[in-house]
C-alpha cells in the first residue's frame, strides 16, 4: 500500500478511536452506496498524546491520571461536544472514552475486511464504531474485535495471528507513510492525489467523483 495510490477512486482514511471519524462513517457509506463504487478504507491509528496529551477516568468521570495542559483539555472538550452533536443527529450515543484507547488491532481489521470479505465493509464499520462509543467494547482485545468481525458475518478464522503479523506489519508501514504524505487526521479522503481532511469536504468529493459537474460546491456537513 501506497499512501496516496489506490485502484479505487477514493481512499478514506480512519480511525476507530476518532469521534469525528464515527460521525463520519454513515455519510461516506451512504455516498458509496449512492455511487455504487467501493472506497479504499484504510486506517489511520491516531498518536492523540503526541498533540492532545492524555488522561484517564473513572466510569463516573473523576481524573486519576492527567497529562494535559488545560488548553488541550478545552480543546479535548470541544472535539466532543462538535462530534456529540452530529452522532445525535444521526440517531447514535457518543460518550466520552475514559482514557486513550490503542485502536490498532481494531485498525487492522479494516484490513482483514477489506483483503477478506470487502462487501462486508459497511457491516464491520456499522458494528465496532456505535458500541465503541457507548462504551460497550474493548477493542484492545484481540479476541472482541474477533467477535465484532463474526457479529458483522465475517469470518475472524486467522485474523488474531494475522493481527500480529501480516497484518501488523502492513498497519505499521502505512502509518510511517503517512505524515510524510501530508495526511495527518481523520476523516481523511484522498482522491487523484488531492488530501481532503474532514467530513465537510464530502459535497466536493462527490463532485470530484461525479467528474466535476457543474460549479464546484462549498463545504457542508451532510448527513
Amino acid at each position: 500500500m501506497q499512501a496516496l495510490e489506490s485502484p479505487s477512486p477514493l481512499i478514506v482514511y480512519i480511525d476507530v478511536k476518532s469521534p469525528y471519524a464515527f460521525v463520519a462513517i454513515e455519510p461516506t457509506l451512504a455516498l458509496e452506496n449512492t455511487l455504487a463504487v467501493q472506497f479504499d478504507w484504510r486506517p489511520l491509528t491516531l498518536d492523540i498524546p503526541s498533540f492532545l496529551g492524555s488522561a484517564r477516568k473513572t466510569d463516573d468521570g473523576k481524573i486519576v491520571e492527567n497529562k494535559r495542559s488545560s488548553t488541550q483539555w478545552g480543546a479535548v472538550k470541544y472535539a466532543y461536544m462538535d462530534a456529540r452533536r452530529y452522532a445525535q443527529r444521526q440517531g447514535y450515543k457518543l460518550m466520552g472514552t475514559q482514557k486513550i484507547w490503542d485502536s490498532s488491532i481494531a485498525n487492522i481489521a479494516i484490513l482483514w475486511v477489506a483483503q477478506t470479505a470487502r462487501e462486508k465493509m459497511h457491516g464491520y464499520l456499522s458494528t465496532v464504531f456505535p458500541p465503541f462509543w457507548r462504551r460497550e467494547l474493548d477493542i484492545e482485545d484481540v479476541n472482541v474485535v474477533c467477535n465484532t468481525l463474526e457479529s458483522a458475518g465475517i469470518s475472524a478464522q486467522g485474523f488474531a495471528e494475522y493481527s500480529e503479523n501480516e497484518g501488523r506489519q502492513a498497519h505499521d508501514q502505512l502509518q510511517q507513510q503517512l505524515h510524510p504524505a501530508n495526511i495527518y487526521g481523520v476523516p481523511t479522503y484522498v482522491i487523484d492525489h488531492q488530501i481532503l481532511f474532514g467530513r465537510e469536504h464530502l459535497p466536493y468529493v462527490e463532485w470530484l467523483l461525479r467528474g466535476k459537474q457543474g460549479m464546484p460546491p462549498d463545504i457542508a456537513y451532510s448527513l
